[in-house]
């Protein structure tokens, strides 16, 4: 089975039609997915998707291209929040320079207050990064240093310091889509030497629809496309990826149970 472990059912190009997105998934084989929360504001509607569904998880958090038009997210908050049992990770946070859609120090301090609250809340931080390698590396080894906690880069797109230092803090890479594409040469590079034990697999949908559905609405049950080009990278059959990273995603997000009690490697 597969696991999306990061998509976005909220969103109005998936929410027209969810039943239709979780039925095409569960058809596929996508057996849990994590649907991700990207604005407090929107929080509620995030949480009342994966209460409805066994096999759909959430997050909480604030996204950094929000963080200037959300209210500010305190640790506290977070960790109330994320008290609720469909929450099983932290964010998406982090850092984007490509965009700015919001200034960069408030970007650094959201992050930071993200990490204390997966920190004390003893779940993993969800890490969005853009243009912003040197500045996510020092934030992620400088709170690793305040205190451990786990995470997991999600949508790899970043360069090998990126990759490096997340395997030395013991965090996890996740791989979307954009390995698919043409012109990510660079990222097939790198990807193709990360250690499978660190791997999880995601859709980001509706975005970065993988090759051959470039340019459609990405879902959840895209998510074979980019598990073929990732087996091919890492040299490993269907099954063998899809039992890693199933299991890689249980123990990562240990709050979640996997599906009818399956058994996990």
């Amino acid at each position: 089975m597969w696991v999306d472990s990061h998509c976005h059912l909220d969103f109005a190009e998936l929410g027209s039609d969810l039943d239709g997105v979780i039925g095409r998934a569960r058809a596929a084989g996508v057996a849990a997915m994590q649907t991700i929360c990207t604005r407090l504001t929107e929080f509620d509607e995030v949480r009342r998707i994966a209460e409805a569904h066994d096999d759909i998880h959430c997050s909480v958090g604030v996204h950094p291209h929000n963080v200037e038009s959300e209210p500010e997210a305190s640790p506290e908050q977070l960790i109330g929040l994320a008290a609720t049992p469909e929450v099983i990770g932290i964010g998406e946070t982090g850092l984007d320079y490509y965009y700015d859609h919001s200034p960069r120090e408030q970007q650094r301090a959201s992050f930071r207050r993200h990490i204390q609250a997966a920190r004390e809340a003893g779940l993993p931080v969800i890490v969005h990064t853009r243009s912003a390698d040197e500045d996510t590396v020092a934030i992620l080894r400088e709170e690793s240093e305040a205190g451990a906690f786990s995470g997991v880069i999600h949508c790899f797109s970043a360069g090998r310091a990126v990759a490096e230092a997340a395997l030395e803090l013991d965090l996890y890479i996740s791989l979307s889509g954009i390995i698919t594409f043409k012109a990510a040469d660079e990222l097939r590079e790198i990807a193709r030497n990360l250690p499978l034990e660190r791997l999880l697999l995601e859709t980001d949908a509706p975005y970065l629809a993988p090759v051959p559905k470039r340019g459609k609405t990405n879902e959840p049950s895209y998510m074979v496309h980019t598990a073929q080009a990732a087996a091919e990278l890492l040299h490993v059959d269907l099954d063998e990826l899809a039992r890693e990273t199933t299991g890689n995603f249980y123990r990562l997000f240990s709050k979640a149970s996997p599906p009818g009690g399956a058994l996990l490697p």
